[in-house]
């Protein structure tokens, strides 16, 4: 990982959007600080395009969607995006499972979320977890006393046995069954919103994470960025970004988004 201030010019002239991750990206110790918030609004005023790409909840998603100065947002680790246009006062949704497929998903991770809180003592059920429309999240650390590494990887390992697709953030193990990532969803926003095919265009936008959910988006933009406690996972063998903040969480986010708009003047 390079340091942020080796970012050329160059590179910066070019971004149009700034995918972020949000807990432990935009947060620090569970709060959105003020100048985080302050970022996302000024890089909206300059024109650039501002997408959260989170395992946050349809319902957080939602009130984001409609309350941050954002273009939209993709949630639950790609299951779905919503973007709310303000002219017409209309939320457009998108879902990558119809309703009667994540119907018959809800009842499969309604038994794994049995199996895994009688297997793994100390694991939690999300507190967030009455709003979610495709994921089972486990809490690990966020109103539950940290897990050890063997308990995490315990979980991990059964959400595999039951053949759903398991990623890890810095406060939950979210598992869904599906072929959808944060990255694949990100696809199809970028496409239907802000008219970018990210193929062509992934080096007009840069994402912003901090953990080993992030790692498809961390591998896929070459211009990916970590916070500092990104470095937290370095062990996890996962994808790391191209450059890495001085700072941690939202402070970190803050640097990246000073480098941008310093560079639009």
């Amino acid at each position: 990982m390079r340091n942020l201030s080796e970012f050329s010019a160059e590179a910066l002239a070019g971004i149009t959007a700034v995918f972020t991750d949000i807990d432990d990206t935009l947060t620090t110790d569970g709060m959105l600080p003020a100048d985080a918030y302050s970022a996302l609004e000024q890089l909206s005023q300059a024109g650039i395009e501002v997408v959260p790409i989170t395992g946050r909840p349809a319902g957080w998603c939602d009130m984001i969607a409609r309350f941050w100065p954002v273009a939209g947002i993709v949630g639950e680790n790609g299951a779905f995006y919503f973007s709310y246009h303000r002219s017409s006062k209309k939320m457009q949704q998108y879902f990558v499972a119809d309703q009667s497929t994540r119907a018959a998903n809800r009842i499969k991770l309604d038994k794994l979320r049995k199996t895994i809180l009688r297997e793994v003592p100390g694991a939690g059920i999300a507190s967030d977890q009455f709003c979610r429309v495709a994921d089972l999240a486990i809490d690990i650390c966020e109103d539950v006393e940290p897990l050890t590494a063997e308990s995490v990887d315990r979980i991990l390992s059964l959400f595999g046995e039951a053949g759903a697709t398991a990623k890890l953030s810095s406060v939950h193990v979210n598992g869904w069954y599906g072929e959808y990532d944060k990255l694949s969803t990100s696809r199809v926003f970028a496409k239907s919103v802000l008219d970018l095919d990210l193929d062509v265009d992934k080096h007009h936008v840069i994402f912003v994470g901090d953990s080993p959910n992030d790692s498809p988006m961390f591998a896929f933009f070459p211009h990916s960025c970590g916070v500092a406690n990104v470095r937290d996972f370095s062990e996890n063998e996962i994808d790391l970004p191209t450059y890495v903040t001085q700072e941690r969480g939202g402070a970190g986010f803050v640097e990246v988004a000073r480098m941008l708009l310093k560079n639009r003047g």
